[in-house]
């Protein structure tokens, strides 16, 4: 599969519009997008990063509390924390 190549405004749109959608997630703005949720996740970190702000909180409100021998689960709202049997 080829590699699509965007346009700076076409991500700047897509980042504006996950940033301004409260409770959306990478999967839903990607989706309305047509493009890859890692994509757009991969544009999000990226222009925080290049503004100096901190990743934000899961979109859910869920709270991650790490465990012994269980990592905490990703502030990602589209990861899925895989539970451990015990």
């Amino acid at each position: 599969m080829a590699m699509k190549d965007y346009s700076d405004e076409f991500k700047a749109d897509a980042v504006a519009l996950y940033e301004s959608t409260p409770g959306a997630t990478y999967k839903d703005i990607a989706a309305d997008l047509g493009i890859n949720r890692a994509t757009l996740r991969e544009w999000v970190l990226r222009d925080r990063g290049r503004r100096g702000t901190a990743p934000t909180g899961p979109r859910t409100g869920g709270t991650a509390v790490a465990r012994a021998g269980h990592p905490a689960a990703s502030d990602d709202p589209d990861e899925r924390a895989v539970r451990c049997s015990a």
